[in-house]
């Protein structure tokens, strides 16, 4: 379900210059990084780029999605982590994006871990958003 204006909370602003080549800055300034195309590409890799970005923030996203699910689930996640795999590559239209989800869980047992994964999955506003866009696989 979408929000409405309304309902923002927060909005984060960031520039681009020169696409995938260039840079890319936020409007307060706390992130302001060189964009490269990696090496498999094509390009120099010697900055970041925009799939590694969006790792990070659909994997810093989804723990707080787990976070959320295990407070209401009453589990212990301390010492989670979370990984997001952003692929990129060519399709019919072009370009499109796969990710892979993983996370360990150390104080909770496979099947409860493969749980709460699941169920962060379906509070995670980058999994909401990516839903019916790109396949998105949980390991």
């Amino acid at each position: 379900m979408s929000i409405q204006q309304t309902d923002v909370l927060y909005t984060a602003v960031a520039t681009a210059e020169n696409g995938r080549d260039g840079r890319v800055a936020t409007d307060d300034g706390r992130l302001d990084v060189v964009v490269n195309p990696p090496k498999e590409m094509g390009g120099s890799g010697t900055g970041t780029n925009p799939e590694q970005l969006f790792a990070a923030g659909y994997s810093a996203c989804f723990q707080g999605a787990l976070g959320v699910v295990a407070r209401q689930e009453k589990a212990d996640i301390s010492g989670s982590t979370v990984t997001a795999k952003v692929g990129i590559g060519k399709n019919a239209e072009g370009f499109g994006l796969i990710v892979e989800i993983s996370a360990s869980i150390p104080n909770t047992d496979p099947t409860t871990a493969r749980s709460l994964l699941e169920k962060a999955h379906q509070v995670c506003p980058y999994s909401k958003a990516t839903t019916g866009n790109i396949t998105v696989t949980l390991t």
